[in-house]
Parts: C-alpha cells; sequence; structure tokens
C-alpha cells in the first residue's frame, strides 16, 4: 500500500481532504504501482481545527449547533455522500483508504480488520465492530464510511486519539428521538480515546508515535520502509478546484447537490447512532 503524501503541512479544510480522497481515486493508476496481487492501494491521515461535517441528504439545521458551532470557531461543512453526522479536530485522526476494488463487502471488511490489527499490535483489545466501527474495550474508537465509484473505491473514518468529547456533544444536534433513547451523558460512556486506552494498559503513545505507527502499519514494505507517493503542484490545484463543489453555498445549505452521478456513499455513524 503506498501512503499519499503531501509536499508541506499547512492547514487546510476539511472537504479539501475530501477533495483529495476524489483526486487519488480518479488518478489512482497512474499515483500507485500494482502490488504483487495486482491491486492498487493509497492510504493517507490528516488533522483538522474543530470541524463537523454532515451527510449529503441531512438537514443542516437539525443535526449541528449552528449558533455554538459559530460561536465557538467550529467549522462545518456537507459532504457529497450520504451518512450521519461526525465531529472532527486536531485530537482525532481521519483516515484515508482507496483501492480499484469495487466490492463493496470484502473491501470494507478487510480495511476494518487490519485497523484492528494495527490497534492489537499496540496491546489494545480492538475488534470489529457492526459496519462501521472499531471498538477497545467495547467502547467506539473509529467509524468508518465506504464511498463506491465506478473504478474505484474510498473508505474514510475516524481515530479518536484525544478528541474533545464535550465539543463533540456541543456541536452535534441529535434527534429527539436519540436523546430520549441514548441521552446525551451516555455518548461518554460509548466512546473513548486511543491515548485514554494506552495509558489504562501502562504503554503510553504520543500523538506523532501513533501517526507513526499507522502510517507503518499500513504503508511499509516488509524492510519497513514506507512506501511513498508525493502530490506535485498540479495534483495540488486539482484538488483545490475538486474542493470548490463543497464551499458552494448553495451546497451547503442543502439547494442542491454537487455529488457525481457516479458516487454511492455508505455513510459513517456519528455519536448518536
Amino acid at each position: 500500500m503506498i501512503h499519499i503524501a503531501l509536499p508541506c503541512s499547512e492547514e487546510r479544510r476539511l472537504v479539501w481532504y475530501l477533495a483529495m480522497e476524489e483526486y487519488v481515486a480518479h488518478h489512482l493508476s497512474a499515483l500507485v504501482p500494482p502490488s504483487p496481487l495486482g491491486e492498487r492501494e493509497a492510504f493517507f491521515i490528516w488533522q483538522v481545527p474543530p470541524t463537523v461535517i454532515f451527510g449529503r441528504n441531512q438537514d443542516m439545521e437539525a443535526e449541528v449547533n449552528v449558533p455554538w458551532c459559530r460561536s465557538h470557531g467550529v467549522r462545518f461543512f456537507r459532504r457529497k455522500s450520504g451518512g450521519g453526522c461526525v465531529y472532527a479536530d486536531m485530537g482525532n485522526i481521519m483516515l484515508s483508504y482507496v483501492c480499484d476494488r469495487t466490492d463493496v463487502g470484502f473491501t470494507f471488511d478487510r480495511f476494518l480488520q487490519r485497523l484492528a490489527l494495527t490497534l492489537r499490535q499496540l496491546g489494545l483489545d480492538a475488534e470489529k465492530s457492526g459496519r462501521n466501527d472499531i471498538l477497545v474495550g467495547g467502547r467506539k474508537v473509529s467509524g468508518n464510511a465506504y464511498t463506491l465509484l465506478p473504478k474505484a473505491s474510498i473508505v474514510h473514518g475516524t481515530m479518536l486519539y484525544d478528541s474533545d468529547f464535550d465539543a463533540m456533544i456541543q456541536a452535534i444536534t441529535p434527534s429527539r428521538e436519540k436523546v430520549e433513547s441514548k441521552g446525551v451523558a451516555s455518548v461518554r460512556q460509548r466512546v473513548t480515546n486511543v491515548k485514554e486506552e494506552l495509558e489504562r494498559i501502562g504503554r503510553p503513545v504520543s500523538l506523532e508515535a501513533f501517526r507513526g505507527h499507522l502510517l507503518r502499519s499500513f504503508c511499509a514494505d516488509p524492510a519497513g520502509v514506507l512506501q511513498e507517493v508525493v502530490l506535485g503542484e498540479d495534483a495540488l490545484a486539482e484538488i483545490g478546484e475538486r474542493e470548490k463543489a463543497y464551499l458552494d453555498p448553495a451546497f451547503l445549505a442543502g439547494r442542491h447537490h454537487a455529488a457525481s452521478d457516479d458516487i454511492l456513499g455508505y455513510g459513517p455513524r456519528g455519536p448518536f447512532d
């Protein structure tokens, strides 16, 4: 698997990375050489300042606590695929996996099993749960989504390393039914941070070390050398053009959809799902 790297580490919007996923998927054959099994796989991780991202067909006002987000500097965007509302911050490592397989069940399950194994390598009791999630000690640390294109698949997800759960609860507005059935207070009982779980077993790992472990687990060759492609200026320019669809005020408000007809999304589950 090839790590897709950027030439600089400047701060970017969350939707820039969604546009980057699209770019990698559409240029996969040019960017990534085939593996010995003939597959092309790419992976990258990223972090953003506090941001809420909600699904293509969701009602923004119903899903996002817009006044609170605006007053606390939390950005919010709509994505092109379906699914629930997700909160991200610098303690939530975002994962992007792109491959040239289009068999949804196998591809999604294989990625999640790899992700669980990556955590077990650190001594954590990690397991895949349901269709989307990774649990540690029975509590959620990762939720993931699948987007299918005609010739490629994108899996994107979260990894809660040291995320601010209080801000998460404030930024996302659950439906009345979800509050009544589960209660906001129960969110903290059902999710946990990787940092907390590693400290619990006496194996603390810094954020940078954890990022490095993720990359090596997915993208290092048998000798431990990271396999990497660095995007050039032309790629960055095309990603910027793709990002514009997400920044259209009409798209954010839900007055029209900018998604391509060839995208089928299986959304991630948010903290209230």
